[in-house]
């Protein structure tokens, strides 16, 4: 009732039986991919950016970053070695990250593009913000669910 609260009450099965343990199958531990690629990554979140960054920086990437798509093609004009892969969120002020893609890969026709959002990819892709079967990688993700996304987009894992 309004002013009075709220009051939950849950019933469970009681059982007397002891409970049987089964430890999980423990999974094989791989090493987190590696790489020696640069990366771009353009997110106009610091927090975001700054994560990503560290997070590439540790599996041996090289990383350069842009808060937004003037940044990043000023980042990619002015970088003189490759960039291997821009990783951009689609969603940005000024320029979409698709935008961002088609000119950043006008200046670096090799480069390969992997998209994120907290959109999942069929909203995206549903409202024409990016077409069906890009790389795309769905915020929140792991660090270990970035690298390995990475790693997919690059090609071949590096050791």
């Amino acid at each position: 009732e309004p002013g009075l609260g709220t009051t939950f009450t849950v019933y469970l099965p009681r059982v007397d039986a002891p409970r049987e343990e089964h430890p999980a199958p423990a999974a094989p531990q791989q090493p987190p991919a590696r790489g020696s690629e640069t990366v771009l990554v353009v997110e106009d979140e610091d927090g975001v950016r700054s994560i990503i960054r560290r997070i590439l920086e540790s599996r041996g990437y090289t990383v350069l970053d842009a808060s937004n798509g003037p940044d990043a093609l000023a980042v990619s004009a002015a970088y003189a070695g490759a960039i291997d892969l821009l990783v951009t969120d689609v969603v940005l002020p000024q320029m979409s990250g698709r935008v961002v893609a088609e000119a950043v890969a006008a200046q670096r026709p090799a480069i390969k593009v992997l998209f994120m959002s907290g959109y999942t990819d069929d909203a995206i892709v549903q409202h024409g913000m990016l077409e069906a079967g890009l790389a795309f990688l769905q915020k929140p993700f792991t660090a270990n669910a970035l690298v390995e996304r990475v790693r997919e987009v690059l090609g071949t894992p590096k050791d």
